[in-house]
Protein backbone atom coordinates (compact mmCIF):
# COMPACT_ATOMS: atom_id res chain seq x y z
CA UNK A 1 0.00 0.00 0.00
CA UNK A 2 0.99 3.83 -0.52
CA UNK A 3 1.45 6.20 1.68
CA UNK A 4 -1.74 8.55 2.34
CA UNK A 5 -1.17 12.32 3.53
CA UNK A 6 -3.51 15.31 3.57
CA UNK A 7 -4.70 16.62 0.06
CA UNK A 8 -1.65 18.68 -1.66
CA UNK A 9 -1.48 22.41 -1.35
CA UNK A 10 -1.83 24.36 -4.10
CA UNK A 11 1.30 25.96 -4.98
CA UNK A 12 2.35 29.40 -6.01
CA UNK A 13 4.99 30.12 -8.43
CA UNK A 14 6.54 33.51 -9.89
CA UNK A 15 5.75 32.75 -13.37
CA UNK A 16 2.92 30.76 -13.63
CA UNK A 17 2.64 30.60 -17.31
CA UNK A 18 4.41 28.27 -19.54
CA UNK A 19 6.76 30.34 -21.31
CA UNK A 20 10.59 30.83 -21.70
CA UNK A 21 12.49 33.06 -19.35
CA UNK A 22 14.49 35.70 -21.35
CA UNK A 23 17.72 35.10 -20.73
CA UNK A 24 20.70 37.30 -20.92
CA UNK A 25 24.14 36.51 -23.21
CA UNK A 26 26.25 33.83 -20.92
CA UNK A 27 29.31 35.49 -19.42
CA UNK A 28 32.62 33.63 -19.48
CA UNK A 29 33.68 31.66 -16.53
CA UNK A 30 37.62 32.85 -16.43
CA UNK A 31 37.91 31.03 -12.76
CA UNK A 32 38.96 27.55 -13.83
CA UNK A 33 37.72 24.94 -11.47
CA UNK A 34 39.95 23.12 -8.45
CA UNK A 35 40.55 19.68 -9.05
CA UNK A 36 37.25 17.48 -8.56
CA UNK A 37 37.78 14.60 -5.89
CA UNK A 38 35.06 11.84 -5.08
CA UNK A 39 33.93 11.83 -1.45
CA UNK A 40 32.83 8.35 -0.17
CA UNK A 41 28.91 9.05 1.00
CA UNK A 42 29.05 6.18 4.47
CA UNK A 43 32.70 7.63 5.76
CA UNK A 44 33.90 10.81 4.00
CA UNK A 45 37.19 9.19 2.59
CA UNK A 46 38.22 11.02 -0.28
CA UNK A 47 40.19 9.66 -3.39
CA UNK A 48 40.48 12.09 -6.90
CA UNK A 49 38.24 11.80 -9.57
CA UNK A 50 40.95 9.78 -11.85
CA UNK A 51 40.83 6.52 -9.51
CA UNK A 52 39.78 3.27 -11.32
CA UNK A 53 38.48 2.25 -7.52
CA UNK A 54 34.32 1.74 -8.48
CA UNK A 55 33.54 2.45 -4.75
CA UNK A 56 35.41 3.09 -1.23
CA UNK A 57 38.42 1.57 -0.35
CA UNK A 58 38.22 1.68 2.90
CA UNK A 59 34.66 0.69 3.57
CA UNK A 60 32.90 0.26 0.25
CA UNK A 61 30.57 3.17 0.27
CA UNK A 62 29.66 5.09 -3.08
CA UNK A 63 31.17 7.66 -4.40
CA UNK A 64 29.69 11.31 -4.33
CA UNK A 65 31.10 13.88 -5.80
CA UNK A 66 32.83 16.64 -3.68
CA UNK A 67 31.41 19.54 -5.70
CA UNK A 68 29.55 22.45 -5.20
CA UNK A 69 28.12 24.43 -8.39
CA UNK A 70 28.10 28.16 -8.65
CA UNK A 71 24.75 30.04 -7.92
CA UNK A 72 22.22 29.35 -10.50
CA UNK A 73 22.36 32.35 -13.07
CA UNK A 74 20.89 32.26 -16.35
CA UNK A 75 23.95 34.63 -17.98
CA UNK A 76 25.90 31.38 -17.16
CA UNK A 77 23.89 29.47 -19.65
CA UNK A 78 25.67 28.82 -22.97
CA UNK A 79 22.89 30.14 -25.31
CA UNK A 80 25.58 29.05 -28.37
CA UNK A 81 25.80 25.51 -27.53
CA UNK A 82 22.45 23.09 -28.59
CA UNK A 83 22.58 20.86 -25.82
CA UNK A 84 22.44 19.71 -22.11
CA UNK A 85 26.14 21.20 -21.75
CA UNK A 86 24.65 24.82 -22.35
CA UNK A 87 24.45 23.95 -18.29
CA UNK A 88 27.97 23.10 -18.35
CA UNK A 89 28.97 26.17 -15.52
CA UNK A 90 26.80 23.76 -13.38
CA UNK A 91 28.14 20.79 -13.97
CA UNK A 92 31.41 18.84 -12.34
CA UNK A 93 32.81 18.39 -16.12
CA UNK A 94 36.70 17.86 -16.48
CA UNK A 95 38.01 19.93 -19.36
CA UNK A 96 36.30 20.05 -22.68
CA UNK A 97 36.36 16.11 -23.65
CA UNK A 98 32.43 16.97 -23.81
CA UNK A 99 32.56 18.59 -26.71
CA UNK A 100 33.95 15.10 -28.94
CA UNK A 101 31.57 13.32 -27.10
CA UNK A 102 28.26 14.73 -26.88
CA UNK A 103 25.84 13.92 -29.66
CA UNK A 104 23.02 17.02 -28.82
CA UNK A 105 21.64 14.85 -26.03
CA UNK A 106 18.79 17.21 -24.21
CA UNK A 107 17.16 20.30 -24.91
CA UNK A 108 13.58 17.54 -25.74
CA UNK A 109 10.27 19.25 -26.05
CA UNK A 110 7.60 19.76 -23.48
CA UNK A 111 4.60 18.59 -24.40
CA UNK A 112 1.00 19.38 -22.90
CA UNK A 113 -1.14 16.14 -22.55
CA UNK A 114 -4.23 17.49 -20.87
CA UNK A 115 -5.38 20.48 -18.61
CA UNK A 116 -3.27 18.37 -15.38
CA UNK A 117 -0.01 17.32 -17.45
CA UNK A 118 2.75 18.25 -19.12
CA UNK A 119 5.06 15.58 -20.65
CA UNK A 120 8.73 15.63 -21.24
CA UNK A 121 9.91 14.13 -24.22
CA UNK A 122 12.96 12.66 -22.72
CA UNK A 123 13.24 9.59 -25.52
CA UNK A 124 13.58 12.42 -28.10
CA UNK A 125 17.78 11.34 -27.47
CA UNK A 126 20.49 9.63 -29.72
CA UNK A 127 19.94 6.43 -28.44
CA UNK A 128 15.73 7.05 -27.45
CA UNK A 129 15.97 7.23 -23.50
CA UNK A 130 16.68 9.75 -21.48
CA UNK A 131 20.15 8.04 -20.19
CA UNK A 132 21.39 9.80 -22.47
CA UNK A 133 21.51 12.58 -20.47
CA UNK A 134 24.05 10.83 -17.87
CA UNK A 135 26.22 8.80 -20.09
CA UNK A 136 27.19 11.67 -22.64
CA UNK A 137 28.53 13.25 -18.84
CA UNK A 138 30.23 9.82 -17.67
CA UNK A 139 32.07 8.76 -21.17
CA UNK A 140 33.05 12.53 -20.89
CA UNK A 141 34.75 11.77 -17.57
CA UNK A 142 36.14 8.26 -18.74
CA UNK A 143 37.99 9.93 -21.76
CA UNK A 144 38.96 12.53 -19.66
CA UNK A 145 40.95 10.24 -17.56
CA UNK A 146 42.48 8.17 -20.49
CA UNK A 147 39.56 5.34 -19.41
CA UNK A 148 40.31 2.97 -22.39
CA UNK A 149 38.02 0.09 -21.45
CA UNK A 150 34.94 -0.44 -19.45
CA UNK A 151 31.92 -2.41 -18.07
CA UNK A 152 28.12 -1.80 -17.10
CA UNK A 153 25.20 -3.36 -16.32
CA UNK A 154 21.71 -2.39 -16.84
CA UNK A 155 18.11 -3.43 -18.08
CA UNK A 156 18.67 -1.61 -21.15
CA UNK A 157 18.90 2.10 -22.01
CA UNK A 158 21.45 2.64 -19.98
CA UNK A 159 23.67 -0.15 -21.04
CA UNK A 160 22.39 1.12 -24.33
CA UNK A 161 23.41 4.56 -23.74
CA UNK A 162 26.99 3.64 -22.24
CA UNK A 163 27.52 1.72 -25.05
CA UNK A 164 26.74 4.76 -27.95
CA UNK A 165 29.05 7.31 -26.25
CA UNK A 166 32.35 4.80 -25.91
CA UNK A 167 31.55 4.02 -29.62
CA UNK A 168 31.70 7.78 -30.38
CA UNK A 169 34.46 8.13 -27.81
CA UNK A 170 36.37 5.13 -29.25
CA UNK A 171 36.41 3.18 -25.55
CA UNK A 172 35.97 -0.45 -25.48
CA UNK A 173 32.66 -1.61 -24.08
CA UNK A 174 30.83 -4.91 -22.88
CA UNK A 175 27.68 -4.75 -21.22
CA UNK A 176 25.54 -6.87 -18.95
CA UNK A 177 21.85 -7.40 -18.73
CA UNK A 178 19.70 -9.73 -17.25
CA UNK A 179 17.72 -12.30 -18.96
CA UNK A 180 14.09 -10.73 -20.98
CA UNK A 181 15.84 -7.80 -21.62
CA UNK A 182 13.81 -6.37 -25.03
CA UNK A 183 15.85 -8.04 -27.99
CA UNK A 184 15.84 -4.86 -29.58
CA UNK A 185 17.78 -2.90 -26.59
CA UNK A 186 20.26 -5.83 -26.98
CA UNK A 187 20.18 -5.58 -30.95
CA UNK A 188 20.99 -1.57 -30.19
CA UNK A 189 24.10 -2.07 -27.96
CA UNK A 190 25.46 -4.68 -30.27
CA UNK A 191 25.10 -1.89 -33.01
CA UNK A 192 26.85 0.16 -31.23
CA UNK A 193 30.04 -2.67 -31.13
CA UNK A 194 30.06 -3.46 -27.25
CA UNK A 195 29.47 -6.89 -26.20
CA UNK A 196 26.53 -8.13 -24.75
CA UNK A 197 26.37 -11.02 -21.90
CA UNK A 198 22.53 -11.88 -21.16
CA UNK A 199 22.41 -12.97 -17.15
CA UNK A 200 20.16 -15.39 -16.01
CA UNK A 201 18.37 -14.71 -12.88
CA UNK A 202 17.17 -11.21 -11.87
CA UNK A 203 18.75 -7.64 -13.01
CA UNK A 204 20.07 -8.07 -9.24
CA UNK A 205 21.94 -10.85 -9.79
CA UNK A 206 23.13 -9.30 -13.38
CA UNK A 207 24.78 -6.42 -11.40
CA UNK A 208 26.46 -8.26 -9.02
CA UNK A 209 27.72 -10.62 -12.21
CA UNK A 210 29.08 -7.28 -13.43
CA UNK A 211 30.59 -5.93 -10.10
CA UNK A 212 32.42 -9.68 -9.87
CA UNK A 213 34.43 -8.85 -13.63
CA UNK A 214 35.03 -5.41 -12.26
CA UNK A 215 36.34 -7.05 -8.78
CA UNK A 216 38.52 -9.39 -10.61
CA UNK A 217 39.70 -8.20 -13.42
CA UNK A 218 40.24 -4.75 -12.29
CA UNK A 219 38.12 -3.05 -15.56
CA UNK A 220 36.67 0.41 -15.45
CA UNK A 221 33.22 0.16 -13.95
CA UNK A 222 31.25 2.76 -15.84
CA UNK A 223 27.87 2.00 -14.06
CA UNK A 224 24.76 4.95 -13.69
CA UNK A 225 23.83 3.96 -10.25
CA UNK A 226 27.72 3.46 -8.41
CA UNK A 227 29.41 6.97 -10.46
CA UNK A 228 28.54 10.22 -10.02
CA UNK A 229 29.42 11.50 -12.85
CA UNK A 230 25.56 10.04 -14.30
CA UNK A 231 23.87 12.53 -12.13
CA UNK A 232 25.55 15.29 -13.59
CA UNK A 233 23.83 14.61 -16.71
CA UNK A 234 20.32 14.01 -15.14
CA UNK A 235 20.54 17.17 -13.41
CA UNK A 236 20.48 19.13 -16.69
CA UNK A 237 16.73 17.47 -16.66
CA UNK A 238 15.73 20.18 -14.43
CA UNK A 239 17.72 23.32 -15.60
CA UNK A 240 16.11 22.33 -19.42
CA UNK A 241 12.85 22.24 -17.83
CA UNK A 242 13.21 25.67 -15.81
CA UNK A 243 14.30 27.58 -18.92
CA UNK A 244 11.88 25.86 -21.05
CA UNK A 245 8.70 26.59 -18.58
CA UNK A 246 10.35 29.71 -16.59
CA UNK A 247 9.57 27.71 -13.90
CA UNK A 248 9.35 24.44 -12.29
CA UNK A 249 5.89 22.58 -11.88
CA UNK A 250 3.61 22.22 -8.99
CA UNK A 251 3.79 18.47 -9.07
CA UNK A 252 7.07 16.44 -10.65
CA UNK A 253 6.86 12.32 -10.99
CA UNK A 254 9.89 10.43 -11.11
CA UNK A 255 10.23 6.64 -12.11
CA UNK A 256 12.42 5.36 -9.38
CA UNK A 257 14.32 1.96 -9.95
CA UNK A 258 17.93 2.88 -8.85
CA UNK A 259 17.42 6.82 -8.95
CA UNK A 260 19.55 7.91 -11.93
CA UNK A 261 16.71 10.53 -12.81
CA UNK A 262 15.62 11.24 -9.11
CA UNK A 263 19.19 11.60 -7.46
CA UNK A 264 19.64 14.24 -10.30
CA UNK A 265 16.53 15.86 -10.51
CA UNK A 266 16.49 16.45 -6.61
CA UNK A 267 20.46 17.79 -7.07
CA UNK A 268 19.27 20.57 -9.64
CA UNK A 269 16.11 21.50 -7.68
CA UNK A 270 18.14 21.60 -4.41
CA UNK A 271 20.57 23.83 -6.46
CA UNK A 272 17.39 26.08 -7.79
CA UNK A 273 16.27 26.57 -4.17
CA UNK A 274 19.85 27.56 -2.87
CA UNK A 275 20.59 30.09 -5.39
CA UNK A 276 16.65 31.80 -5.32
CA UNK A 277 15.65 30.58 -8.73
CA UNK A 278 12.49 28.54 -7.29
CA UNK A 279 10.57 29.78 -4.13
CA UNK A 280 9.49 25.84 -3.17
CA UNK A 281 10.44 22.95 -3.86
CA UNK A 282 7.87 20.73 -6.13
CA UNK A 283 5.86 18.12 -4.14
CA UNK A 284 7.67 15.24 -6.26
CA UNK A 285 5.88 12.20 -6.97
CA UNK A 286 8.32 8.72 -7.01
CA UNK A 287 7.06 5.72 -9.19
CA UNK A 288 7.36 2.34 -7.78
CA UNK A 289 6.49 -1.05 -9.70
CA UNK A 290 3.73 -2.34 -7.78
CA UNK A 291 5.83 -6.06 -8.29
CA UNK A 292 9.21 -4.57 -7.16
CA UNK A 293 8.94 -1.44 -4.79
CA UNK A 294 11.69 -1.71 -2.21
CA UNK A 295 11.58 1.97 -1.87
CA UNK A 296 7.63 2.50 -1.46
CA UNK A 297 7.61 -0.19 0.95
CA UNK A 298 10.49 1.44 3.40
CA UNK A 299 9.08 4.84 3.30
CA UNK A 300 5.47 3.53 4.11
CA UNK A 301 7.23 1.80 7.46
CA UNK A 302 10.09 4.52 7.98
CA UNK A 303 12.53 2.88 7.37
CA UNK A 304 16.01 4.19 6.37
CA UNK A 305 17.13 1.55 4.35
CA UNK A 306 15.01 0.04 0.90
CA UNK A 307 12.56 -2.99 2.24
CA UNK A 308 13.97 -6.70 1.55
CA UNK A 309 12.00 -8.54 -0.97
CA UNK A 310 11.59 -10.50 -4.08
CA UNK A 311 10.85 -8.88 -6.86
CA UNK A 312 7.61 -10.43 -8.74
CA UNK A 313 7.50 -10.06 -13.15
CA UNK A 314 6.85 -6.66 -14.20
CA UNK A 315 6.95 -5.52 -17.57
CA UNK A 316 7.94 -2.26 -16.02
CA UNK A 317 11.41 -3.46 -16.28
CA UNK A 318 13.63 -0.45 -16.21
CA UNK A 319 12.47 0.48 -12.67
CA UNK A 320 12.95 -3.33 -11.30
CA UNK A 321 15.15 -2.95 -8.72
CA UNK A 322 15.24 -5.01 -6.00
CA UNK A 323 18.01 -3.72 -4.27
CA UNK A 324 18.79 -0.11 -5.61
CA UNK A 325 22.49 0.23 -4.21
CA UNK A 326 21.78 4.26 -3.19
CA UNK A 327 18.60 3.00 -2.00
CA UNK A 328 19.58 5.02 1.19
CA UNK A 329 20.47 8.01 -0.04
CA UNK A 330 17.33 8.42 -2.03
CA UNK A 331 14.79 7.71 1.30
CA UNK A 332 16.74 9.92 3.30
CA UNK A 333 15.82 12.86 0.39
CA UNK A 334 12.54 11.33 0.33
CA UNK A 335 12.27 12.18 4.21
CA UNK A 336 14.04 15.82 3.93
CA UNK A 337 11.65 16.67 0.92
CA UNK A 338 8.33 15.36 1.73
CA UNK A 339 8.62 13.37 -1.47
CA UNK A 340 5.44 10.53 -1.85
CA UNK A 341 5.64 6.61 -3.43
CA UNK A 342 2.85 5.49 -5.71
CA UNK A 343 2.79 2.21 -7.38
CA UNK A 344 2.20 1.87 -11.14
CA UNK A 345 0.29 -1.33 -10.94
CA UNK A 346 0.89 -3.80 -13.04
CA UNK A 347 -2.90 -4.34 -14.62
CA UNK A 348 -2.89 -0.97 -15.92
CA UNK A 349 0.69 -0.05 -17.74
CA UNK A 350 -0.44 -1.56 -21.38
CA UNK A 351 -4.08 0.66 -20.71
CA UNK A 352 -2.00 3.88 -19.98
CA UNK A 353 0.57 2.69 -22.82
CA UNK A 354 -2.23 2.85 -25.43
CA UNK A 355 -3.80 6.09 -23.87
CA UNK A 356 -0.53 8.00 -24.83
CA UNK A 357 -0.30 6.02 -27.85
CA UNK A 358 -3.81 7.34 -29.25
CA UNK A 359 -2.36 10.60 -28.60
CA UNK A 360 0.76 10.45 -30.85
CA UNK A 361 3.06 9.42 -27.48
CA UNK A 362 4.76 5.91 -28.42
CA UNK A 363 7.22 4.93 -25.14
CA UNK A 364 8.26 1.62 -23.95
CA UNK A 365 6.24 -0.02 -21.24
CA UNK A 366 8.47 1.55 -18.04
CA UNK A 367 7.61 4.62 -19.26
CA UNK A 368 3.57 4.45 -19.26
CA UNK A 369 3.59 2.76 -15.79
CA UNK A 370 4.49 6.58 -15.04
CA UNK A 371 1.13 7.76 -16.10
CA UNK A 372 -0.11 4.66 -14.64
CA UNK A 373 1.03 6.00 -11.67
CA UNK A 374 -0.13 9.98 -12.43
CA UNK A 375 -3.83 7.66 -12.31
CA UNK A 376 -3.69 6.16 -9.15
CA UNK A 377 -2.20 9.12 -7.25
CA UNK A 378 -5.04 10.89 -8.24
CA UNK A 379 -7.33 8.21 -6.80
CA UNK A 380 -5.52 8.45 -3.95
CA UNK A 381 -4.57 12.03 -3.00
CA UNK A 382 -7.70 13.81 -5.63
CA UNK A 383 -6.96 16.29 -8.17
CA UNK A 384 -3.23 16.82 -9.70
CA UNK A 385 -2.79 19.64 -11.30
CA UNK A 386 0.57 21.21 -13.47
CA UNK A 387 2.05 18.05 -12.88
CA UNK A 388 5.74 16.77 -15.41
CA UNK A 389 5.72 13.54 -16.24
CA UNK A 390 9.23 11.92 -17.88
CA UNK A 391 8.82 10.35 -21.42
CA UNK A 392 11.91 8.70 -20.61
CA UNK A 393 11.74 5.69 -23.10
CA UNK A 394 10.51 5.00 -26.82
CA UNK A 395 8.14 2.15 -27.92
CA UNK A 396 10.32 0.89 -30.30
CA UNK A 397 12.79 -0.10 -28.13
CA UNK A 398 9.88 -2.62 -26.26
CA UNK A 399 9.66 -5.57 -27.35
CA UNK A 400 8.08 -8.28 -24.78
Amino acid sequence: MTQRAHQQPTRRHRNQQDRPIEWAQPTKNDNPAAPLEFRCNTCGHKEPTTTRQPACPECGGLWDLDFTPPKFDANRIDMAEWSQFRYRDFMALEGETWRGITMGEGMTPIVRFDDDILLKMDYFMPTLSFKDRGAAALIAHCKAIGVDAVVQDSSGNAGNSVAAYCGRAGIDCEIFVPEGTSPKKIAMIEAHGARVNVVPGSRDHCAQVCRDKVASEGVYYANHVYNPFFYEGTKTYIYETFEQLGRIPENVLIPVGNGTLFLGAIAALEHLLASGAIDEMPQIIAVQSEYCDPLLQAAAHRSPNPEQLTPRPTIAEGIAIGEPMRGHQILALARKHNIRFIHALEGEILAARAELAAQGIYCEHTTAANLAAYRQYVREYGPTPDCLITMCGAGLKSDH
